[in-house]
């Protein structure tokens, strides 16, 4: 199915992607000092100044009557404090990934925050699986449900006009939505993740969990424990339901691997009920609808 004109290459879609203002290239600097035990809250805080916007998300949830209950904070450091490490990231994780541009005109039928809702969804799910199993890194789980579809913003910002043909092509052939993109593109959104993950220097592991997340059995040995918990842990938010778009009802699920790893559905259905129970906390209302804001 030829598009009318040529879609523009992947190397234009990345370009045009690591030309915004609203990168989550902080994210891997701020896990590090947050992880270190030599940072100071003082470093922490002049991590998180580089973003004003950040600042500003971090003082206001800081004061919010979750947090508060006290004298309100008027400063980052005093918010560091407040907050603690754990809280800080995943305000961060979340407010960067939210303020990416993504209109009605962007040929996704998405509603608005519907990818930072379900984003989030298996973020949490994949650090509740980590924190079962005890074999990943609770916080690099985290990090990897929230930003290993990157690509599929980055492709809803460049290719937008391209996306009725990839729709097209997806129920004709009933593909994957990652086939009908490489039909109708020529690369898919893991593709477009995992050069911009790279770009902002995230650890191979994540680059990793971008590239490899349709094929989770042929990642690299270091890098599959986390897949495997991506894996599961996707499956997990689909299950859910808060933001899942027209492609995510596609999600081909690898259930030799799961079992392979152990993840039965008892263990799923225990670490979706904590999930919900977690993202409910988190977004309240907006987890089901509205505009997430940070």
């Amino acid at each position: 199915m030829p598009a009318p004109t040529p879609p523009p290459s992947i190397d234009d879609v990345c370009l045009a992607a690591l030309r915004l203002p609203c990168s989550p290239a902080l994210l891997p600097r701020l896990s590090e000092a947050l992880q270190s035990e030599s940072s100071s809250t003082g470093e922490i805080s002049r991590i998180i100044q580089i973003d004003p916007a950040l600042a500003s998300s971090t003082l206001r949830l800081a004061n919010s009557a979750f947090f508060g209950g006290g004298n309100a904070v008027e400063t980052v450091e005093q918010a560091i404090l407040r907050l603690g490490a754990k809280e800080i990231y995943r305000l961060a994780a979340l407010a960067l990934l939210g303020r990416w541009p993504v209109d009605k005109h962007s040929g996704c039928n998405w509603e608005a925050s519907d990818f930072c809702r379900h984003a989030l969804c298996c973020a949490i799910a994949t650090e509740v699986l980590a924190e079962i199993t005890t074999q990943v890194d609770p916080q690099v789980a985290y990090t990897a449900g929230l930003t290993h579809e990157l690509g599929k913003l980055a492709l809803a910002h460049s290719c937008g006009a391209w996306f009725p043909l990839i729709r097209a092509c997806q129920t004709q052939r009933q593909a994957t939505w990652e086939a009908a993109e490489k039909e109708i593109l020529g690369y898919e959104h893991a593709e477009v993740g995992a050069r911009l993950l790279r770009a902002w220097r995230f650890p191979e592991n994540l680059v990793a969990t971008a590239e490899f997340q349709h094929r989770p059995s042929s990642a690299p040995a270091p890098a599959l424990p986390l897949l495997v918990h991506l894996h599961a842990g996707r499956l997990v938010a689909a299950s859910m339901g808060p933001g899942i778009s027209e492609d995510g009802f596609l999600f081909q699920v690898n259930g030799h691997l799961l079992l392979e790893w152990n993840f039965t559905p008892s263990l799923l259905e225990e670490a979706m009920l904590v999930s919900l129970d977690r993202a409910s906390r988190r977004l309240g209302e907006k987890l089901s609808h509205g505009q997430i804001k940070y």
